[in-house]
């Protein structure tokens, strides 16, 4: 197991040390002034390498009585190399070096002209990717002890690139942040529930520069979120409304987002009670959630030119008997009434309320990021994620960011004709408009609590997960979409 990882610059090359390249197709092996790659270059011809994506090859080559190992690994052609490449290669590069036991070693950065990043940012890009490509969650596994932990140690090599060590602080940083989140979602809800989310809340807020508030059941029942507490009258277990405020530019108010996130801790659906079969991923339920307190941690270490509030509406949805039940009528913080028609179509009540506790702080542009909808996964699949959005421009800066971060959306419509589907007799809307797109028209009743804020709806239920090992992203909780969040808050403080 490594669960501890050490990246450093070096402007040396240790002869002691695995060496490790990446290799493009079009280029060959390019490693700068600091080695002479001519005998490298050969044997990869010799062994047919010929450094397309994905591709790699272990070499333990003896020179002066010294057998050193080298490890090559394909980028394909340089021109198509993008940070979200790096990221993949870098993830399977991590894995293959645990496999060949290599826990310590050099990895020599390319001399040559890269079309979309820098190799600063290259190198940022590849701590994230071997990082996350490591990451293994083994907290409550009783074999796992100190003598079987093992420290990752990478010098990356450079002669030409002095900000690499800026570069390796801000990769280790984003990483921790997307562990974080990974490690919230992982866990089990008997360890995860609403008060322990709030605890893990406040304790980055002490560790960063960011202000916290936990609101509790009757600060919310004050401010008239009955939307909300009805999603939780059926568990034991307290609701609360987690806050975390970042005043990064605190001159100019306006200059802001909110991010809110979905953090059903557990799910059973209520009174409309799923399956049992696979209820248990229902732990997962609070990915949203879960993704804004990583990003949250990440913001405050990077400090963005730009306000930004994280708001986390954490509670169970469970059919104890006091739970809400299907029929009944709740009013929300901002006066419009929903009429619950499936107690399993909980996240947007929580969110309903959310958003509206947003545009009462005066927030200008707001993402809320849910694992709404399993019509999103019959849509999309995992993936990409759906989103939803009332201002393209918006919308468009999003799909931006996901660009260079290379996770993947897809927008659907918001036409008008969907509000139909969510027409209730007896309230302003109920909470659900049956199988006709389903994503669609939980987008919609979303849409009613946003006023006059941009707005861009993620619905994250097959990407905040994943069935396999492949590239920075492992089995289990994936932390999507905090690199595309991230990129778009600093994007904005460019602005």
């Amino acid at each position: 197991m490594i669960n501890e990882f050490q990246f450093k610059f070096s402007s040396e090359i240790d002869p002691g040390k695995p060496l490790v390249f990446f290799v493009f197709a079009d280029i060959g092996i390019k490693s700068q002034n600091m080695f002479d790659e001519s005998l490298l270059s050969q044997l990869a011809n010799n062994r047919d390498f010929t450094g397309k994506t994905g591709e790699c090859l272990v070499l333990d080559i003896a020179q002066d009585n010294i057998i050193r190992t080298y490890v090559l690994m394909g980028l394909g052609n340089s021109d198509d190399v993008n940070g979200s490449l790096i990221r993949k290669a870098s993830g399977n590069l991590g894995r293959l070096l645990r496999n060949n036991n290599i826990n310590d070693c050099q990895c020599l950065l390319p001399a040559c002209d890269l079309p979309d990043t820098s190799l600063d940012t290259y190198a940022g890009n590849m701590v994230e990717g071997i990082t996350l490509g490591l990451y293994e969650f083994s907290k409550w596994k009783s074999k796992i002890t100190d003598s079987n932990k093992k420290m990752f140690c990478m010098d990356i090599v450079s002669d030409s690139s002095p900000n690499i060590e800026d570069a390796i602080k801000r990769g280790q940083s984003v990483s921790r942040g997307v562990m974080l989140a990974r490690d919230l979602v992982n866990s089990p809800a008997n360890r995860m529930n609403p008060t322990n989310m709030s605890e893990t809340a406040q304790s980055i807020a002490e560790d960063q520069i960011l202000e916290v508030s936990i609101l509790e059941e009757s600060d919310m029942a004050n401010l008239g979120m009955e939307s909300l507490l009805g999603v939780s009258k059926g568990s034991v277990q307290p609701a609360k409304l987690i806050v975390l405020e970042y005043n990064g530019d605190s001159d100019n108010p306006d200059n802001n987002i909110a991010l809110v996130g979905k953090g059903i801790t557990f799910d059973t659906g209520g009174i409309s009670l799923k399956p049992p079969g696979g209820m248990e991923s229902m732990k997962g339920d609070m990915a949203g959630g879960a993704s804004v307190i990583g990003l949250m941690r990440i913001i405050a270490d990077l400090k963005p030119t730009i306000n930004v509030m994280g708001i986390v509406a954490a509670t169970e949805n469970m059919p104890g008997g006091n739970a809400q039940k299907p029929g009944d009528v709740v009013k929300a913080m901002n006066g419009k009434t929903i009429e619950v028609i499936n107690t399993d179509a909980e996240g947007r009540l929580v969110l309903a309320d959310a958003l509206s506790y947003a545009e009462s702080k005066g927030i200008i542009n707001v993402i809320d990021i849910a694992t709404l909808t399993g019509a999103m996964v019959v849509s999309l699949g995992k993936v990409c994620t759906g989103y939803m959005t009332n201002n393209q421009l918006f919308g468009n800066k999003l799909r931006e960011a996901s660009r260079i971060s290379g996770e993947k959306f897809w927008e659907l419509p918001l036409f008008d004709e969907y509000d139909d589907l969510i027409k209730s007799d007896v309230a302003d809307m109920k909470n659900t408009g049956g199988r006709q797109a389903g994503s669609i028209t939980a987008a919609k009743l979303l849409e009613k609590f946003v006023g006059d804020m941009n707005w861009i709806h993620l619905d994250i239920a097959g990407t905040s997960t994943s069935a396999r090992t492949d590239g920075f992203d492992v089995k289990g909780a994936t932390g999507h979409p905090v690199l595309t969040l991230l990129q778009l808050v600093m994007d904005m403080s460019q602005d």
